[in-house]
């Protein structure tokens, strides 16, 4: 949506405030807050593309230059980074492309695919995993069951089931793609280390959301609020803060990351933030934690399915509550404790009044 473009190029984030404290700052990679792929504040070294990119010789803005570039983007990508020179408190934000569908967003505003939907890895890594089985969860290949929202007749598209989920070939190619990914992680790590930086680097590797193997008949509609899209990877390396090896088990934001990492550079946000410090969870100190965490979607116009599928959702340890904004009767509660796999809708239960009366309360508290 090009309407987020001009926030974008205002907004306060945790990189200005560190180059306003001495840090120099780089972002290389994917914003797609908007179609723009101009500088934004808070950066030194900008490498940008435009929405989603294409994963073979992209145009890259570089400092404002568009530049033609040949190669695997990701490659490209890492390339980059690893040419900055350190002279002084360094700040990286590398988001890479992989692994998302070739996307373009057209004039009417729809959404085209030029490569069909297939996720395309580096030639180097086409023979990887071939015949490799793929690991499914119990809720994957069914028909989705008292969901309302996904059981809908939309248009031509055919219900939801074991034919609509994703095949096996699809999710190999997202792993393929993922290994120079792994790669380029690889050799930013070796380039730490050669220069004698790696245990003085924070090292955060994170996700923006998952994806669908097929769970409740799902594949591309990663926008929904079940466990499958909503759970993404948080890894933080830094001796000094973390010890190796340890696992945190509470409810950890995206939010959470510029707050911690600015108590760690030893400055403050420039305004206020909605998440909290990881530092207290991480240092293993007993400290009050949120309980529950808010969830939502707009509808928009890029997936046929998750049209009119806008919600908020609230999530606790044990329950979650699915709130559509657009489609009465649709909504959902689930015990994650004896349903993790979100397979059964108690909405209509009798016996989960109590409990949906109480995530109802806390929803609002947290939308306010």
């Amino acid at each position: 949506n090009t309407d987020r473009s001009p926030a974008s190029h205002r907004l306060q984030t945790g990189p200005r405030t560190l180059q306003a404290n001495g840090y120099e700052t780089a972002f290389i990679g994917k914003w797609h807050m908007g179609v723009d792929d101009t500088p934004r504040p808070g950066f030194d070294h900008w490498v940008g593309f435009s929405g989603q990119g294409t994963y073979f010789d992209p145009v890259l803005n570089i400092n404002g230059e568009r530049v033609k570039r040949q190669g695997y983007t990701t490659d490209l990508l890492t390339e980059d980074l690893l040419k900055r020179p350190r002279t002084q408190p360094l700040c990286i934000w590398l988001p890479h492309k992989a692994v998302h569908p070739e996307l373009q967003q057209l004039a009417d505003g729809s959404i085209s695919d030029p490569n069909g939907g297939e996720f395309a890895p580096a030639q180097r890594h086409k023979a990887l995993f071939v015949g490799a089985a793929v690991a499914r969860r119990p809720n994957a290949g069914k028909a989705p069951s008292g969901k309302p929202a996904l059981e809908r007749k939309i248009g031509n598209l055919p219900p939801l089931g074991p034919a609509t989920g994703t095949d096996d070939e699809t999710i190999r190619n997202r792993a393929r793609m993922l290994k120079s990914v792994d790669e380029g992680v690889g050799k930013i790590r070796a380039a730490l280390e050669s220069t004698g930086q790696l245990d003085n680097t924070v090292f955060v590797f994170t996700s923006d959301e998952g994806y669908f193997f097929g769970e409740h008949g799902l594949s591309l509609e990663r926008r929904l609020a079940y466990e499958e899209s909503i759970r993404v990877p948080l890894i933080i390396r830094y001796p000094k803060r973390v010890r190796g090896g340890s696992h945190v088990d509470a409810m950890a934001l995206g939010i959470d990351l510029a707050p911690t990492l600015l108590e760690w550079a030893g400055t403050k946000p420039a305004v206020a933030m909605d998440g909290r410090s990881l530092t207290p969870l991480l240092e293993k100190r007993k400290t009050p934690w949120r309980r529950s965490f808010l969830i939502e979607y707009s509808s928009d116009r890029t997936m046929q399915r998750m049209l009119n599928m806008g919600y908020f959702a609230v999530r606790t340890k044990r329950w979650k509550y699915i709130q559509y904004t657009e489609l009465e009767g649709s909504d959902e509660l689930y015990d994650l404790r004896s349903d993790p796999y979100e397979m059964k809708n108690l909405i209509a239960e009798q016996s989960s009044r109590g409990i949906l009366g109480s995530l109802r309360e806390d929803l609002q508290r947290l939308k306010q």
